[in-house]
């Protein structure tokens, strides 16, 4: 289900900004269509766990399959801004159910003491789409016309029979299921004790947000940024490959040593990576190829890297019963992250140049440095036993 989502998602990410210029728009408007897709996503994110409360799994997932799917071919009815904003905002709906979704059913699946590992497998179920269809997506509209990527782009619709039995599998969970009540985990206390909750999970969704910001940049810009659409290919092909192996790798570390060893030289890592990026593209019409290629490849070890040691902080944070909401607050980051670095390196671009917006978005990520430095909150997570009811998500009987 992951998978045939996230193919959809991959396909039109640095496509439909690709389709506004096609249509006229300038850079600025295509940062806005990512802006507009992950604006929506974080909005839609939110409010799932109440929708799973409320309609249980099986409605939800299909939903989520539904609205990333069916926007797609519907690109090719026009390639005008406004039309092209519009269906970014229904696929972030689609999108933001999904991604929510689809980390809180791995934290109900699997126990914390092996949960790094299991979120490194998720991870590749969401990058392995993306190491393939971010990369050469581009080069297909190019080559063979905008049509095939929308048509690739309805891949989620194929999401729908493992959507379903996914349902099932999470349905029929036991009550004692690998309860769990982490270390800083927040004890029951009603709106104090859900304040505590959301400001345990404030460092991960900051940190996250700090790479992710980064990474949704160079995402929907390199193919802009380039004299060579081939270096484009390459260049986004280095950083969703090693952001993929990256996020697999790191999920065995978390378990074994904890998350604080690796979270500081991961963000420096991004810094890095963007400067190197800003230094390969002063020159707009002769690309320093080496510079760059190095600059994403270092920017795609530490996104892929801090997605999974963010996921596993933000698990580990709070029980059980808001792994949903641990779920949407890490999603939460991620996503405005996304859309951030398409809409403000693109308005920073616009006004100034793209190595000027990629030093800006190093310079946000260095920023988060000192909460990667703090200790609190880098432990393994651990198994416990916890005297908490069923899971939050379970189906309810009409």
């Amino acid at each position: 289900m992951t998978s045939a989502g996230f193919s959809g998602y991959a396909a039109l990410l640095p496509v439909a900004p690709l389709w506004v210029v096609h249509g006229g728009a300038g850079s600025a408007g295509a940062g806005a269509v990512n802006g507009v897709l992950m604006l929506f996503t974080v909005l839609t994110q939110l409010f799932v766990p109440g929708a799973l409360r409320r309609y249980g799994w099986a409605p939800v997932l299909v939903a989520a399959m539904v609205l990333l799917g069916v926007p797609a071919l519907l690109h090719l009815v026009s390639d005008q801004l406004g039309w092209t904003l519009l269906l970014s905002a229904v696929r972030g709906l689609g999108f933001g159910i999904l991604t929510v979704t689809g980390s809180a059913a791995v934290a109900e699946l699997v126990d914390p003491a092996r949960r790094g590992r299991a979120i490194g497998v998720y991870g590749l179920a969401v990058a392995g789409p993306q190491l393939l269809l971010l990369p050469a997506a581009p080069w297909v509209a190019e080559q063979l016309g905008f049509w095939v990527v929308f048509a690739i782009s309805t891949a989620p619709l194929l999401g729908v029979v493992p959507a379903f039995a996914l349902a099932r599998t999470l349905t029929a969970l036991p009550a004692d299921h690998h309860h769990d009540a982490p270390t800083g985990a927040a004890p029951p206390g009603g709106g104090r004790s859900r304040r505590r909750t959301y400001l345990a999970l404030l460092r991960p969704m900051a940190l996250l947000l700090g790479v992710t910001l980064a990474g949704g940049a160079l995402i929907t810009f390199v193919p802009q940024i380039t004299s060579d659409p081939a270096v484009a290919t390459g260049g986004l092909l280095l950083l969703t490959g090693t952001a993929a192996l990256s996020r697999w790798r790191f999920g065995t570390l978390a378990d074994r040593y904890g998350t604080w060893p690796f979270l500081w030289p991961l963000v420096v890592l991004t810094a890095a990576g963007m400067a190197l990026t800003a230094w390969a593209v002063t020159d707009a019409e002769a690309t320093t190829v080496t510079l760059l290629l190095l600059g994403m490849a270092a920017v795609g070890i530490s996104y892929g890297g801090l997605q999974n040691l963010t996921l596993v902080l933000a698990f580990a944070a709070v029980r059980r019963r808001d792994y949903g909401l641990a779920s949407a607050v890490w999603n939460v980051g991620f996503d405005t992250g996304t859309g951030l670095g398409a809409v403000l390196v693109g308005a920073l671009a616009a006004g100034y140049s793209f190595p000027v917006a990629l030093l800006a978005a190093a310079g946000f990520s260095v920023a988060t440095l000192p909460l990667a430095l703090a200790r609190e909150g880098g432990t393994r997570p651990r198994a416990r036993p916890a005297a908490e009811g069923r899971g939050e998500y379970a189906e309810r009987e009409p």
